[in-house]
């Protein structure tokens, strides 16, 4: 019989009930809203109570550049929570809330896997509490108000082909990347172009992520930006009167949900901007919760440490005004593999039989990747462990090659086997975080408030990505003068690329260097507080592929799903 499914796994799980798990946080029954029989919203004012309590250590999981197939930067960050308890330290998760376009589509899941789940499973990826499509009526609810606004005579003068605010779904569907509304009569509205992004997408999850309380929530969303005049000027949310409407959708979402481990460590699952044009990490109020919850926090930011480390680092801390302690690098042999230039690794489809065979070499010649991450965590002052994520298939010697590339870069390794021992296999992991989140952390943002856009842009291309400068589009250099013009010039910039490469060119492995990054457009997300340079083909709506996971998954009898996972 071969190793049960994530699914079966997640349902053999023996569940603490949720005001148990609150109370190890020692988050009282008063502060907690019951979600049925296995999940609770935590009230922000839980926050206020915990005061008191000593911070916890602050410990980031990231990663090298993974493949299309993802490194199992979710069960290492879950597995890592149960291993420091197995150690006799107590440790709260957070993590973003899955999508269920991913869910439906390549993906399948996104709780983790094997024995180091978050559970219970079907809820976490099936609607959860509602939050995203609370998400979803609030964004859609401001690009009701937009059209309607132009339909009765667009009084604050929007330029109806300079409009920026699209729709969204969460849902996969390429279909709908690109719509044309108001057709019909002129009842029916104005025509023009716009389109739908994914949920996770929409600058509503982005600072629903960074809202620190219900008043910077109220003041994020006012600050919106939905186009612009024909004179340039911006228009927000706040002048169409929809901030304090969209405020009151969002007001149960900006609560945290509390679930559990397979070994009931607790976990805030908490929002889920996009990793490519947002921050890729859950939300501030779940970080403000559990810093003060135990010894360690516990949280996971999206793809590499190039992508959503560099925005923790410059943008979710710069907000919170929290420090980390330590980040764990997430490698495996298949991705240091990937990186060595040999093989192709497509999603959906089994790996290169010859990328099977042991070959330590191999595994040396993809080093540069790791090598460069672990570099991108040490230049924010953070000291990196690196996760060694066991697959099955993997050699002793590939895995000894890790740990002698992290040995030459100066960083701590450890061996991880979460997915088939759970807490059990992370001691290892567990350890070495704990010996290096003791150190003094020397934490500090790449760069200063007052950097221009342009200074902010090239300190993260060629600190960060390696380039060797940067190349801006006219459209590019000519939205950059415009928005230090509006005053936008004093936020972070999130750079919006490619996950596949360090570099901005996905076909690029290892850490590239002799190149430029390109920047052809420039977006202000106001709201949210940042400015999102694009560097190549953004897709916010992804696709389905020929046999999508919605193709397996299915309801029986009982009533039980099947095919999750």
């Amino acid at each position: 019989m071969g190793f049960p499914s994530d699914l079966t796994i997640a349902r053999d799980a023996a569940l603490t009930p949720p005001q148990e798990i609150a109370e190890q946080m020692g988050i009282g029954s008063h502060l907690l809203e019951p979600y049925g029989e296995s999940v609770t919203k935590v009230k922000l004012e839980a926050a206020d109570e915990l005061a008191h309590r000593p911070r916890a250590r602050y410990v980031v999981v990231t990663a090298v550049t993974p493949t299309p197939l993802g490194e199992g930067k979710t069960t290492v960050t879950v597995g890592l929570g149960q291993g420091l308890n197995r150690i006799g330290k107590t440790a709260t998760i957070a993590v973003r809330q899955p999508s269920m376009g991913p869910t439906f589509g390549i993906k399948g899941g996104a709780a983790g896997g094997g024995y180091s789940q978050v559970v219970p499973m079907e809820t976490l990826n099936l609607h959860l509490t509602g939050d995203m499509h609370a998400v979803t009526a609030a964004h859609n609810l401001l690009s009701a108000m937009v059209d309607n606004h132009l339909h009765h005579g667009n009084q604050l003068g929007l330029d109806p082909h300079n409009i920026t605010w699209r729709r969204v779904l969460d849902v996969n569907d390429r279909a709908l990347r690109n719509i044309v509304v108001g057709l019909g009569s002129r009842a029916d509205g104005i025509p023009r172009q716009t389109g739908f992004d994914i949920t996770a997408a929409s600058e509503v999850m982005a600072l629903l992520a960074l809202a620190t309380s219900r008043a910077d929530l109220r003041a994020k969303l006012g600050r919106i930006v939905v186009g612009y005049t024909r004179e340039g000027d911006p228009v927000t949310a706040e002048q169409l009167d929809a901030a304090g409407s969209m405020a009151v959708l969002l007001r149960e979402a900006l609560k945290p949900n509390l679930l559990q481990t397979l070994e009931n460590t607790p976990v805030l699952v908490h929002t889920g901007p996009f990793g490519n044009i947002a921050t890729g990490n859950s939300s501030i109020v779940a970080d403000q919760i559990g810093l003060r919850s135990g010894d360690f926090l516990v949280t996971e930011a999206g793809f590499g440490a190039d992508m959503g480390a560099e925005r923790f680092f410059n943008i979710k801390c710069r907000l919170s005004g929290e420090s980390p302690d330590a980040a764990v690098v997430v490698a495996t042999v298949r991705a240091l593999k990937t990186h060595s230039g040999k093989y192709t690794v497509v999603a959906g489809k089994p790996l290169p039989e010859e990328m099977l065979a042991e070959n330590p070499d191999d595994v040396h010649a993809g080093a540069d990747n790791l090598r460069k991450q672990i570099e991108n965590c040490r230049i924010h002052g953070v000291s990196p462990i690196v996760a060694i994520n066991a697959f099955p298939g993997d050699h002793p010697s590939e895995h000894d090659a890790i740990r002698e590339i992290a040995a030459d870069a100066g960083a701590r390794s450890a061996l991880c086997t979460g997915f088939t021992d759970g807490g059990a296999g992370m001691t290892e992991l567990a350890e070495a975080v704990d010996a290096a989140a003791a150190e003094d952390s020397s934490y500090a943002p790449l760069y200063p408030d007052h950097a221009t856009l342009r200074e902010k842009i090239e300190t993260v291309a060629s600190r960060v990505y390696g380039a060797d400068g940067v190349d801006y589009s006219s459209q590019a250099s000519s939205q950059l003068d415009a928005y230090e013009k509006a005053g936008f010039g004093q936020l972070p910039v999130c750079i919006a690329k490619t996950h596949l490469s360090i570099s901005s060119d996905p076909s690029l492995r290892g850490a590239p260097t002799g190149w430029r990054l390109p920047v052809r457009e420039v977006r202000a997300s106001a709201g949210a507080g940042f400015v999102y340079p694009i560097c190549g083909e953004m897709r916010t709506m992804p696709g389905l592929g020929a046999q999508p996971a919605a193709t397996r998954i299915d309801i029986d009898e009982h009533g039980e799903i099947t095919g999750l996972g």
